[in-house]
């Protein structure tokens, strides 16, 4: 699956799927009636976009992830690396410390990665 960005209300959805999968449809339209006040119509269109985008899956009624949510986050976080550091993680990790420090756990965290993949 290529790069799908998701917009604040699809991304909203999209993690009630995640939650709830497997979830039936009829289910879905109550869950977005209740959290978000939307009609059946509005909770089909969604769910026909992000089936359409590789998402998601409606089976017969019954809506499973075809992504994972950690695959998409992954996709999500490797587009932004690849679109504004010119996919140079190191790059990225000394933008974003520049605005915030790693605490000493995340530092042991992220050296525990770069171990594994020196290993693998």
């Amino acid at each position: 699956m290529g790069y799908a960005e998701l917009g604040e209300m699809e991304q909203k959805f999209a993690l009630i799927i995640w939650e709830k999968q497997p979830v039936s449809s009829g289910e879905l339209v109550k869950i977005c009636e209740k959290e978000f006040g939307w009609k059946k119509s509005t909770t089909y269109t969604m769910l026909k976009r992000l089936c359409q985008r590789g998402i998601f899956e409606n089976q017969q009624g019954t809506v499973i992830a075809i992504l994972s949510q950690e695959d998409f986050f992954a996709a999500q976080g490797a587009h932004i690396i690849e679109e504004n550091f010119g996919g140079s993680l190191p790059r990225f990790l000394a933008a974003f410390t520049r605005k915030k420090a790693l605490k000493p756990k995340e530092i042991e965290e992220l050296q525990q990665l770069i171990d594994g993949f020196k290993e693998g």
